[in-house]
């Protein structure tokens, strides 16, 4: 079927933001003259290097970094950077990252787990009163389950240490170097962008209805409001508390942020304020290279990184997938997506029960991407309607193991990496001058006794966010992700069958409508709500959506959390960088 595609911005406006002032008669986007009609833009092109990231100046700073001779690395660092300090509702020092890299010197992807653990002096039962505690004081109903704000969610950052393990084996700028723009940025500031504009305005609206779970909120109000307000589009935005954090880290590495000044004031304002965090925390932490694994699909080889993040669910998706037709089938017809639908919640359900982090448990990682557990619960998948009794399975029987951006330099070295806050802005607190948000991964703990990803002290949570890359017959491919919460693996294998199984090309497979699944259990500890609720783009043809309905399934209109994708393909005979940016955010692609 023909994915049809509705970008009406003039219609958007009027009917989500209510500009009502100005009534004209509706418009719609205009056409196109090469491509398809229903896409956004031809992808970008370039030899020499290329980045794509969320917000148009991180990728001109990462550009000016590689025409410095930096390496993709520097280039990822100093993007990673700008990001943090353009887009605080979405990542920043105060966040975890994951790296997945390619290096043409060693032909070998190397993976770099940089998420933080809890307190190491808060257990289970420390916790759980805690938590309990918080409730009570915030005049809310006790629930078993971590609060999204305050200092609770609160895990060691993990993205400096990142940055600091990157950049020993991979950079070849200094680390001021690759640091100095967003500095400049920071110190005489930047146009906040338009949908970061109204994710801010959202979130500091969230943590005036949650105040009562934040223990103080005067940082963040001084370090994120101008004149007492959120910025809007066009606002200049300054934060000079961050320049000097990045300028600390510029001088003196990762250990400025993680052993110096930096750490013993994080100490002190987790003690004022009642947090459990202290500086041996900080200075006992280090990330961890880790191998990334994969499955071929079609003949390409798809990677992701190990738990505690959720890259395996994309993988055991497509193991259950490659056994269905569906070019066959027609993209975005009701059959292809009945199939992608039941392979989602199959491999969800698995991720609820055993992904966690691997110091702490056992997680059955060779089990759950064999060939063998794939067609055991493929037998589940019904073509014609949605299977209501759908659980965990047993890989054990067959075991032996929300900002992306990606880079390229010329010498081939691609770089994917994925840097996050967790919701929103994160925890809603922000350390004396420090001008970044604490992250509030620690949410995603489970309370319950015995699960796999329950609290523990010094333990890593499960995690959501996961950097992807593509090899095809020994060679890079693709470097590509899509953040967006538990929409990560879902959306990854959209992006991957639009472009392996139906021909798109890299941005077409981006721009074309998407589906979101939710219901399934949670490594929190929620059950399964049954079939659970799809939503959709208004792209997908009504008669499928009606289709869908009779098979078992709730169809809901889309409300805009489909994710943010970007990507780098590499094209080895020609040395071409084909570049891909979300159409639904601010970013651009840059290349040279």
């Amino acid at each position: 079927m023909k994915i049809r595609t509705r970008l009406a911005v003039a219609t958007f406006l009027l009917t989500s933001l209510g500009a009502t002032a100005n009534a004209q008669s509706e418009i719609g986007r205009g056409d196109r003259y090469s491509g398809h009609t229903w896409a956004s833009r031809s992808p970008v092109l370039a030899q020499h290097g290329m980045a794509a990231t969320e917000q148009p100046l991180a990728s001109q700073v990462a550009i000016d970094i590689l025409k410095k001779g930096g390496s993709a690395v520097d280039a990822a660092i100093a993007a990673n950077a700008t990001l943090g300090l353009m887009e605080p509702v979405l990542n920043g020092v105060g966040g975890d990252c994951f790296v997945i890299v390619w290096d043409p010197k060693t032909h070998k992807l190397y993976g770099y787990n940089g998420s933080g653990p809890s307190a190491k002096g808060r257990d289970l039962a420390k916790m759980k009163a805690e938590v309990n505690a918080a409730y009570i004081k915030a005049r809310r109903k006790p629930q078993d389950h971590i609060p999204a704000v305050g200092s609770l969610p609160i895990t060691v950052p993990g993205t400096v240490d990142a940055w600091g393990a990157l950049h020993d084996r991979f950079g070849k700028l200094s680390l001021a170097d690759d640091l100095a723009p967003t500095i400049s940025y920071a110190n005489n500031g930047f146009p906040v962008t338009q949908l970061v504009a109204d994710y801010w305005q959202g979130n500091m609206k969230a943590f005036d209805r949650l105040h009562g779970l934040i223990e103080e909120s005067a940082n963040a109000r001084a370090t994120y409001l101008i004149n007492g307000h959120a910025p809007a589009e066009g606002d200049v935005f300054r934060n000079p508390d961050l320049a000097r954090t990045l300028k600390a880290v510029a001088q003196g590495g990762r250990d400025a942020f993680y052993k110096g000044a930096i750490a013993h004031t994080i100490d002190a304002y987790f003690r004022r304020i009642g947090g459990d965090l202290r500086y041996e925390d900080f200075a006992g932490y280090h990330g961890e290279w880790v191998t990334p694994q994969s499955v071929n699909y079609h003949g390409y080889d798809i990677y992701e990184l190990p738990p505690n993040g959720q890259g395996f669910a994309a993988l055991e998706m497509l193991q259950l997938l490659k056994g269905f037709d569906l070019k066959k089938m027609g993209v975005g017809s009701a059959d292809a997506l009945t199939v992608m639908l039941e392979a989602k919640r199959l491999a969800y359900e698995d991720l609820a029960k055993f992904y966690a982090d691997p110091r702490f448990v056992d997680v059955p990682m060779k089990g759950l991407l064999s060939d063998a557990y794939a067609d055991q619960r493929r037998k589940l998948i019904h073509t014609d309607r949605a299977n209501p009794d759908l659980g965990p399975g047993d890989p054990q029987l067959f075991n032996g193991d929300t900002t992306y951006f990606t880079t390229a330099d010329k010498d081939g070295m691609m770089v994917s990496i994925i840097q996050s806050n967790y919701r929103g802005m994160g925890s809603g607190l922000v350390a004396d001058h420090l001008g970044f948000m604490f992250q509030d991964r620690g949410e995603l703990y489970s309370l319950k006794d015995g699960a796999a990803n329950v609290y523990a002290a010094g333990k890593r949570p499960f995690h959501t966010i996961i950097p992807g890359f593509v090899m095809k017959d020994g060679q890079p491919w693709m470097s590509f992700g899509l953040m967006g919460g538990d929409m990560q693996p879902q959306g990854h294998i959209q992006v991957l069958t639009n472009m392996i199984d139906y021909g798109m090309n890299v941005q077409d497979a981006g721009d074309a409508a998407r589906w979101r699944h939710y219901g399934n259990a949670e490594p929190t500890g929620e059950k399964s709500q049954g079939i659970g609720t799809v939503e959709m783009e208004s792209g997908f043809d009504p008669a499928v959506k009606a289709e869908l309905a009779k098979r078992g399934y709730k169809i809901v209109p889309g409300t805009g959390n489909f994710g943010g994708y970007e990507a780098i393909m590499f094209d080895a005979a020609q040395h071409v960088y084909w570049g891909a940016t979300e159409m639904r955010k601010d970013g651009e692609v840059v290349g040279y």
